[in-house]
């Protein structure tokens, strides 16, 4: 079966994006700089840069796709990202208000799905076809899938940057089930990796 895997930048508040979101700001005041590592030069996160969009196929909030509320007023919104999203694969996007499937350019493909977390899970599982299945946000949407225990791994880059207020994380998630596998240090971000506790893991840990 697939894993269902989740990369997440945050500030060292907690919080995913900054205060006073809106569309000309989509990550909030604050929130771009939660991201340079990403477009830092070199190779030093090329490993954690490429496995963020690994995944097969991905879920993600209403809130990360667009900034439209209520019914669908037209088909005039299609993201964020422009004509070639990054995710070259089929996005699930949890709404309550059905929408035609949207493909984009190099091989991303939205679709619109109202009958919950389990269902959308269960369809991109089917889509990702043994590959994993990536949560990819917004904070609302990846606590959802951690307090129903449906993560297998959890990759938190956490920024250096002090937020105040904005989107939080963990807000919902009332026990955490996943254990440390491992930790990287770099002057512009701290890469943690959370996953399910196997066999020997525990003792390892101390």
């Amino acid at each position: 079966m697939s894993r269902v895997v989740c990369d997440v930048t945050v500030s060292l508040d907690g919080f995913v994006a900054g205060p006073e979101q809106s569309l000309e700001h989509p990550l909030g005041r604050g929130g771009e700089d939660l991201h340079r590592w990403q477009f830092a030069e070199g190779d030093e996160h090329r490993r954690e840069r490429d496995a963020i969009v690994a995944a097969r196929a991905f879920i993600m909030g209403r809130n990360m796709f667009g900034p439209v509320r209520g019914p669908w007023p037209d088909a005039s919104w299609t993201g964020w990202w422009g004509d070639d999203p990054p995710y070259h694969g089929p996005v699930f996007v949890l709404t309550h208000h059905e929408r035609p499937d949207l493909p984009r350019d190099g091989g991303t493909t939205f679709h619109f799905a109202t009958s919950g977390i389990t269902d959308a899970l269960a369809r991109a599982r089917a889509a990702a076809d043994g590959g994993d299945v990536a949560i990819a946000g917004g904070a609302a949407t990846i606590a959802q899938f951690l307090e129903d225990d449906l993560v297998d791994e959890l990759r938190l880059h956490v920024a250096p940057v002090l937020l105040g207020s904005g989107e939080r994380l963990l807000d919902g998630v009332t026990e955490f089930r996943l254990v440390p596998v491992s930790a990287r240090a770099t002057p512009l971000v701290t890469h943690l990796v959370y996953g399910r506790e196997a066999a020997g893991v525990a003792e390892s840990l101390g």
